[in-house]
């Protein structure tokens, strides 16, 4: 076991993740990148990759709005325009930025378009500024009235999100303790949730559950928890409701949180009471196909060998693999889920890439149960090592877990495997034992 886990404070008497190290090779990773390509300069609105390459946050409430800006210029320090008073503060509490932090803002994904063209003067005056303003401006995601307006003053806008998943696929050793420490604050919240579980509990309970743990443990953000169950469980509606859990419901769960920035992407499977035989076999046969995937990574396999050993869609219900999407699935983990690597029949065979070491990815299958409603979902995020790899999502899935009470008959305890309908699991015919019981009452009566 190659990867540590520590508390989640700073202390002087151990080496934990060293913050200026990551800002550091961070920064150093992009521009070494940018300078072996053809951009003059790389412009980001995501917030992800401005937090990669400028090392700040000013909360999850501004990731969807497009708000803020950094400019990369080839051979040069980053520029950060930012919201207000953020800017200021960064002046103030990141002095590996100082006055190359400036406010600015974009336009509020549509709410101010008449901020367009002052987003687009502001990037062309510092691009000529260092004779680039002919050079290609790559950009990761813009709104319309940005591009139009980046355009209006002559620059030439080309594809820079590309760049910056090549950047982010290889982790470094401080992204990866990162990863670590967000996953162990998500095996701690499966551990709470599992002895919690019961009949009379509701899914959003559960998210709300979960929530607490990883909020109360240190989490940044908690992006989303998934919490599907009973019959919602086949097909997979990818969102919980207020669906309240019964004796013999199949439930599953992602996790998906931050700590300083860096996700979990993390299922888990757990019966409620007891598991019928077909949810036991739907849980194995998901078993069995995550770990042949996980048995094959290793540097220098490509993503195509590895959905090789997944099912066709066509096995397990779906008329096509785009149908199936994401069921059978794989995904780089960083600063946001799904980065690069893709795992996925639908593409993996087209456009296959080459797993290298310090990639750290989540791989995830499911089954669904012959019962026609259940199914299983499992999920492992791993870090692959110099010679194979690493999982570091530890809440135990070898076998099907099953939460709640565990109930006593007159002769001992019930079964964990178990229909959900009592009838069911009772021997012999019920009509032939009514029968039966009938007879020998009539006997002892005539006696």
């Amino acid at each position: 076991m190659g990867q540590r886990t520590y508390g989640l404070m700073a202390v002087d008497w151990e080496q934990r993740v060293d913050f200026d190290r990551l800002r550091r090779e961070r920064l150093s990773r992009v521009k070494r990148m940018l300078k072996q390509s053809e951009l003059g300069a790389l412009l980001c609105f995501d917030m992800n990759n401005i937090r990669y390459i400028t090392a700040t946050h000013i909360g999850t409430w501004a990731m969807d709005k497009l708000v803020r800006f950094t400019l990369l210029p080839q051979d040069d320090e980053p520029i950060l325009w930012d919201f207000g008073s953020a800017a200021r503060h960064h002046q103030l509490y990141c002095p590996w930025l100082g006055e190359r932090s400036r406010a600015g803002i974009s336009t509020l994904r549509g709410a101010y378009p008449e901020r367009a063209r002052d987003v687009a003067k502001k990037i062309r005056i510092e691009l000529e500024a260092r004779n680039l303003h002919k050079e290609p401006l790559g950009v990761d995601v813009v709104e319309l009235t940005v591009l139009f307006a980046l355009q209006a003053e002559g620059l030439k806008v080309v594809d820079g999100q590309q760049l910056m998943q090549q950047v982010r696929r290889i982790k470094t050793p401080d992204e990866i303790t990162l990863l670590v420490t967000a996953c162990m604050m998500a095996d701690a919240a499966y551990e709470e949730l599992y002895r919690q579980m019961r009949p009379g509990m509701r899914e959003n309970e559960c998210v709300g559950l979960v929530s607490k743990v990883l909020y109360d443990l240190g989490s940044e953000h908690v992006e989303g928890v998934n919490a599907i169950s009973g019959e919602r469980c086949n097909p997979h509606p990818h969102v919980y409701t207020d669906r309240v859990l019964r004796p013999g419901d199949p439930a599953y769960f992602d996790i998906l949180h931050s700590y300083n920035g860096y996700r979990t992407c993390y299922y888990r499977t757990i019966a409620v009471g007891s598991a019928s035989p077909a949810m036991v076999d739907a849980y194995k046969r998901c078993r069995d196909y995550l770990d042949a995937a996980i048995s094959l990574i290793r540097p220098g396999v490509t993503t195509a060998d590895v959905v090789k050993v997944w099912p066709k869609a066509e096995e397990f219900g779906f008329a096509n693999e785009e149908a199936a999407f994401a069921l059978q699935y794989g995904h780089g983990v960083g600063l946001s889920i799904w980065e690069k690597p893709i795992f996925s029949r639908l593409s993996s065979f087209d456009y296959p890439e080459v797993i290298e070491e310090s990639m750290v990815f989540a791989l995830e299958t499911f089954w669904p149960a012959t019962d026609g409603w259940s199914a299983a979902r499992i999920e492992e995020q791993l870090v692959v090592t110099k010679d194979g790899c690493e999982v570091i999502t530890r809440f135990p899935a070898e076998e099907l877990l099953v939460a709640g009470t565990r109930y006593y008959t007159a002769t001992g305890p019930l079964p964990a495997t178990r229909e959900t309908q009592s009838q069911l699991n009772r021997e012999g015919s019920p009509l032939e034992v009514v029968v039966a019981s009938s007879k020998f009452e009539g006997s002892t009566t005539r006696g």
